[in-house]
């Protein structure tokens, strides 16, 4: 590779900004997000939040299909462990998270680029900070296809 293909690659990698896909709980982690808001926490932009009932309800195709469309990460943030309003909805999906890791690792992907974290509706400075530490792991990781367009932009 020249010299000058190294350069524009290292910038590309230094420009990227990851987009990631954050399923939340509504009881819960969709709570403690706009407690963050209220208390005027930032974290990053290109997490998208999408508020689901419970997190038992994310099916091993919402986990796959943002892949698939561009996203470089997807994440799960459901009730504490023993506190789902559902019982055991984040139990479900913390398998359903294991079982797309194992499915990315089998074809060669990082199986870090979809996981599971857990919040409660008053852990408002937790949530902020659990958004930047996944949008670090993602980073760290680089783009999920590079060079090729996506449909989700950061």
């Amino acid at each position: 590779m020249s010299e000058r293909a190294l350069q524009e690659s290292a910038s590309l990698v230094d420009a990227f900004e990851p987009v990631v896909i954050l399923y939340c709980c509504q009881w819960c982690s969709y709570a403690a997000a706009d407690l963050a808001g209220a208390m005027r926490l930032s974290y990053p932009p290109n997490v998208r939040i999408v508020q689901v009932p419970c997190t038992g309800r994310v099916d091993i195709l919402h986990l796959l299909k943002p892949l698939e469309h561009g996203a470089d990460g997807v994440y799960v943030s459901g009730c504490l462990p023993g506190e789902c309003h559902y019982v055991s909805g984040n139990l479900k999906a913390a398998k359903r998270v294991a079982q797309v890791q194992k499915i990315l690792e089998s074809v060669g992907v990082e199986r870090d680029r979809v996981g599971i974290v857990y919040n409660s509706a008053s852990m408002g400075p937790q949530f902020a900070q659990c958004c930047r530490d996944i949008t670090e792991r993602v980073r760290a990781m680089g783009p999920m296809f590079a060079g090729v367009e996506r449909k989700l932009e950061a």
